[in-house]
C-alpha cells in the first residue's frame, strides 16, 4: 500500500501526543480521552462532571476488545463526551494509579481485572466500576452504554449518595493500606510451606486451579528455602499434599512443590516449545492452553528459579529451559532504540485472533516438517482434529523420552533432531503476522532482566549473559536515571517523570548482583546510592515504604501483597538487607527489618500472598555474606584455590570483591581468604573453595 492509500482517521484525540503503546492505541478512538493529569482534573471540577477513568495495557486481550466494541461507538463515544471527562491509563507505565483504584474496584466487587473502568468524583475518588463491560448485555453484565446512562443519571439525581459512598470507600482503601504490625513467630517458614502445601496440586504442580499463574515470587521463595548442602538428584521423590504438610521438613517439602511446578510448567504450553520464553498464565490446570502474551517480568524472574533449580537438582532439561528464555529475550523483546534495553510484552493476539501467531493446525505443522512430522506429532501432543478449539494445536512436550525410544536415538542425536524441528518451526513461523510488541522500557522489570542475565551468566559460566547484563545496566543508570532520580518508563527518547519503589528497589538488587557476577565495585556504588534515594523519597519514619511519591492520587499508594512481581516493599527490604551488611549499615538492615515486621499478621495468616516478603524474612533470618579480598578488585577467586567462588550457588549469600578499602565488610580482610559472615559476625577465614562450600553448607542445612 502506497503511503497515500493509507486512510487518514476520522479522530485524533489528546493521547496522540502520548508515547505508551496502549494510550496510542486509543489515539483516533472518538472519545475525548485525556491522559491522566491535572487539565482533565480541573475539567471534571469545573463541569462538575464524574470521571470515567479506563486502565489498561497494550497486550491486554480484552481491552482490545472493548476498544473496538465499546470506545471506537460514536454514540458512546457522544455519551462520554456530555456526561463525563474520560482518563485512559496505561497500568504498566502509572502503576501507582493502577494500585489505589484496583484496591477500590476488589473492595467494591470482591474481583478485579484490566481493562478496570472506575467512575470517580471530581476529586478523584472512587463510586462505582468493573472490568470488561459488552457492548450488549450479556452474562449478567449491562451493556456499556446502558451503565453509562445510569451512572450519568444517578451523578445527577444522586450526587451526595455517590459522593458519601465514595468518601467511605477511599476511607476503606486507606485503611487497607495501613500495614498490622506483629513481630513473626518462631517457625515461621514451617507455618508457611504447610500453608502452601495444602494449595499444591501434587497432579501437576503449581498451586490452586485454573487459571494457573507461575507465581514467579513464590518459586523463587521456595528455591530459597530449597537450597540442600548438596545438590539433589533428578529422580527425587515425589510427595502428594499431605505428607508434605505432616511428614517433611520445609527444605524438603519446598523442593518437591518447586520441582514438580518447574518441570509442569516446562512441560506444558504454557511453555513456547518453539520460540522459548513463558506466557503469563494458564487457562487450565494442566499448564496447557496459555493466556499467549508473555510479559519480560515473568520471563526474567523464571530465568533465575530455572538456572537456580538446575543447580538444585542435576537436570538438564531445567537448564535448557533458562538458557532458550534468556536467547528468547535476546533475539525478540529489543526495542530498536535502545540499545541494551528490553521491551514490555508481547500480545497474545495476532490479526484479532488470540493465539494466532503460536498455534498450529495439523496441516502447516506437518507442511513445516515433512517425514518427521510423524514423530514430532507425537512428541509435541499434535493431534488431527486439534488439542484446542477450533482444530488448533498448542504444543505441549510431556513424553520425550517414550518418542526418543521409538526414534531409537543416542541422546546426542535425539538433540541434534530436537534441535532441527523447532529450528524449522520458528522457521515458518516467523513468516506469519506477529504480535504487537510493547517497546516501553520499564526500569524496574529491566531491572529484574539485569538480575536474570548476570546471575544465569554467573551460575552457567557464560560471560556472554553478564555482557548482557552489563548493557541493561549502563541503559538504565546512563538513560533512565537523572540527577539522582530513576524514572519508571521510556520510549522513543522520552522519559516519563515517575519512579516508584520498585524501580530503586530492583536496579539496586541487579545491580548487587551484577557486582557478584563481575567482582566490578562500580555496581554496588550505585546500589548503594539508589538505596538511599528510596530511602529519602519513599519511607515515612513510623509509616513504612510507600509505593510512590505523593501527588495527585486521594490515597498514597502501597502494596505489600505481591502480584506477579514483588511488592515495592519487599525489593525494598531484600536490598537493605543485602547492602546493610556490605556497607556494615545496620540502620538499613534494621529498616528492612522493621518493614517485614509491619506485614506480620499478613504472613502469618496469608503467606501466599507476600512470598517477597517471606524471602526477605528468610534472607534476615538465615542469610549471610561472603567477602572475597583480593589485591585488585577482582579478588581472589579469579585463579589459584578460590577460582569459581563467586560461582557457588547459594540464594541466600551475597558475594561481595574487592580491595580491603572498596567495602566496609573487606576492611582489614586478608588479601585471598574468603569470610563468611553473618549478622556482624564471620567466622574463620578459609583459603579453599572446597572449605568455602563446606561453610556454605552448613548455613543452608540449618534452615
Amino acid at each position: 500500500m502506497k503511503k497515500s492509500d493509507v486512510p487518514t482517521p476520522r479522530f485524533t484525540n489528546r493521547l496522540a501526543d502520548e508515547t505508551s503503546p496502549y494510550l496510542l492505541q486509543h489515539a483516533h478512538n472518538p472519545v475525548d480521552w485525556y491522559p491522566w493529569g491535572e487539565e482533565a482534573f480541573a475539567r471534571a471540577r469545573e463541569e462538575n462532571k464524574p470521571i470515567l477513568l479506563s486502565v489498561g495495557y497494550a497486550t491486554c486481550h480484552w481491552c482490545h476488545v472493548m476498544e473496538r466494541e465499546s470506545f471506537e461507538d460514536e454514540s458512546i463515544a457522544q455519551r462520554l463526551r456530555e456526561g463525563f471527562v474520560a482518563i485512559k491509563v496505561d497500568r504498566e507505565e502509572l502503576p501507582d494509579v493502577d494500585q489505589v483504584y484496583m484496591s477500590a474496584l476488589q473492595a467494591l466487587t470482591g474481583q478485579g481485572g484490566w481493562p478496570m473502568n472506575m467512575f470517580l468524583t471530581p476529586q478523584l475518588a472512587p463510586f462505582h466500576g468493573g472490568s470488561y463491560f459488552p457492548p450488549e448485555p450479556r452474562h449478567g453484565l449491562p451493556a456499556f452504554g446502558q451503565l453509562l446512562a445510569a451512572v450519568q443519571a444517578a451523578w445527577t439525581e444522586r450526587r451526595d449518595e455517590l459522593e458519601r459512598s465514595a468518601d467511605e470507600l477511599l476511607a476503606h482503601v486507606r485503611r487497607g493500606s495501613v500495614p498490622q504490625r506483629r513481630v513473626p513467630a518462631d517457625g515461621l517458614h514451617e507455618r508457611a510451606i504447610r500453608s502452601l502445601a495444602q494449595r499444591f496440586d501434587a497432579a501437576c504442580g503449581g498451586f490452586g486451579d485454573a487459571p494457573k499463574f507461575p507465581q514467579a515470587p513464590l518459586l523463587q521463595y521456595l528455591l530459597a528455602l530449597a537450597t540442600p548442602p548438596e545438590p539433589v538428584l533428578q529422580g527425587m521423590p515425589e510427595a502428594p499434599a499431605e505428607e508434605l504438610a505432616a511428614g517433611m521438613s520445609a527444605g524438603a517439602a519446598a523442593r518437591v512443590m518447586l520441582v514438580a511446578t518447574l518441570r509442569h510448567m516446562a512441560a506444558g504450553g504454557i511453555y513456547d516449545h518453539v520460540g522459548g520464553g513463558f506466557s503469563r498464565y494458564s487457562t487450565d490446570r494442566r499448564w496447557h492452553v496459555p493466556h499467549f502474551e508473555k510479559m519480560l517480568y515473568d520471563n526474567a524472574q523464571l530465568v533465575r528459579v530455572y538456572v537456580g533449580a538446575w543447580r538444585l537438582t542435576g537436570d538438564p532439561r531445567l537448564r535448557f529451559v533458562a538458557e532458550d528464555t534468556l536467547a528468547y529475550l535476546e533475539r525478540e523483546m529489543h526495542p530498536g532504540d535502545a540499545p541494551g534495553a528490553l521491551c514490555c510484552a508481547q500480545d497474545a493476539d495476532a490479526e484479532g485472533v488470540e493465539g494466532g501467531f503460536h498455534a498450529w493446525t495439523t496441516a502447516d505443522f506437518r507442511s513445516a516438517l515433512g517425514p518427521d512430522a510423524d514423530a514430532a506429532a507425537a512428541l509435541y501432543g499434535v493431534r488431527t482434529e486439534g488439542n484446542w478449539e477450533h482444530g488448533l494445536n498448542v504444543l505441549e512436550r510431556r513424553t520425550p523420552e517414550v518418542v526418543r525410544a521409538q526414534l531409537g536415538l543416542s541422546l546426542a542425536a535425539w538433540r541434534r533432531w530436537e534441535q532441527s524441528v523447532r529450528e524449522r518451526l520458528l522457521a515458518v513461523r516467523s513468516r506469519r503476522t506477529w504480535p504487537i510488541t510493547d517497546d516501553k522500557v520499564l526500569a524496574d522489570w529491566n531491572a529484574m532482566a539485569l538480575r536474570a542475565f548476570a546471575e544465569a551468566g554467573r551460575l552457567l559460566e557464560r560471560p556472554e549473559l553478564v555482557d548482557s547484563a552489563r548493557r541493561i545496566a549502563e541503559f538504565l543508570l546512563g538513560t533512565m536515571h537523572r540527577d539522582g532520580r530513576l524514572s519508571h518508563a521510556w520510549r522513543a527518547g522520552r522519559l516519563r517523570d515517575e519512579g516508584y519503589l520498585g524501580d530503586y528497589a530492583q536496579l539496586g538488587l541487579g545491580l548487587v548482583e551484577l557486582h557478584a557476577a563481575t567482582g566490578e565495585p562500580e555496581w554496588l556504588r550505585r546500589a548503594a546510592d539508589l538505596a538511599e534515594n528510596m530511602i529519602a523519597r519513599f519511607h515515612v519514619p513510623g509509616e513504612g515504604f510507600f509505593d510512590g511519591e505523593p501527588g495527585a492520587l486521594p490515597v498514597r499508594a502501597r502494596d505489600a501483597f505481591d502480584g506477579a512481581v514483588p511488592s515495592g516493599t519487599a525489593a525494598a527490604c531484600e536490598l537493605l538487607l543485602r547492602l546493610g551488611g556490605i556497607y556494615e549499615r545496620e540502620d538499613w538492615a534494621e529498616l528492612g527489618r522493621q518493614s517485614i515486621n509491619a506485614a506480620g499478621v499478613i504472613l502469618e495468616a496469608a503467606p501466599a500472598a507476600a512470598p517477597g516478603l517471606l524471602h526477605a524474612h528468610l534472607l534476615d533470618e538465615a542469610g549471610a555474606h561472603v567477602a572475597l579480598p583480593g589485591d585488585s578488585a577482582e579478588g581472589p577467586e579469579r585463579t589459584g584455590a578460590l577460582a569459581g567462588a563467586r560461582a557457588q550457588f547459594a540464594p541466600l549469600v551475597t558475594f561481595v570483591t574487592g580491595v580491603p578499602g572498596d567495602f566496609p565488610l573487606l576492611a582489614g580482610r586478608q588479601s585471598g581468604k574468603a569470610y563468611l559472615c553473618q549478622h556482624g559476625r564471620c567466622q574463620l577465614p578459609v583459603a579453599t573453595l572446597d572449605a568455602l562450600r563446606g561453610q556454605i553448607a552448613i548455613l543452608h542445612a540449618a534452615l
